[in-house]
């Protein structure tokens, strides 16, 4: 793990109004197939959303999962606001591309639009931007972000709670 890049990283990250930021190893991140299930089963985006696991072409959690442990480390970051979380996310990926780690790569569940352009069979707006959030590609986000204290509950209520947004940058 490089401290200097981690440093930058974190302040940039700060500046721009992140809740909470963790580093973690690869081996922090908890893997599960049964991810997909909840995006089959549970999401309204399930053969809509472009960054959606039932994308033409979408890799499976498995194999998603064989190219995230070639990565060494990476940050978690905690915001309040979807949107925000994304920001923050691409941006550290950015900078850690500037800086010559040219394999960094964020996860978030994509906000970009206030509707994806999937629902109306239409290709990407941002394709350059657009990342597949942490559940879509296989893994347990309750079960990752609880080991760092991240608060993650369900939600009873969505409009009425407060809610914690997770996002990732993975580096080599």
């Amino acid at each position: 793990m490089n401290n200097e890049l981690k440093e930058k990283l974190i302040a940039k990250a700060e500046k721009m109004g992140v809740v909470d930021i963790v580093s973690f190893t690869i081996d922090q991140i908890e893997f599960d197939s049964r991810t997909l299930l909840n995006c089959m089963f549970g999401c309204e985006d399930w053969g809509n959303g472009n960054t959606c696991p039932s994308r033409p072409g979408s890799l499976k959690p498995w194999e998603y999962r064989k190219m995230f442990e070639e990565y060494s480390w990476g940050l978690i970051i905690h915001a309040y606001d979807k949107k925000l979380s994304q920001e923050i996310s691409y941006e550290l990926e950015q900078l850690a591309f500037k800086e010559g780690y040219y394999f960094a790569f964020s996860l978030s569940d994509c906000a970009l639009c206030s509707e994806c352009a999937g629902f109306n069979d239409e290709s990407c707006r941002f394709p350059k931007q657009a990342r597949p959030a942490f559940h879509s590609v296989g893994i347990d986000v309750f079960k990752t972000v609880r080991k760092f204290d991240l608060p993650i509950e369900t939600l009873e209520e969505e409009i009425n709670e407060e809610q914690n947004w997770y996002s990732a940058v993975f580096i080599k």
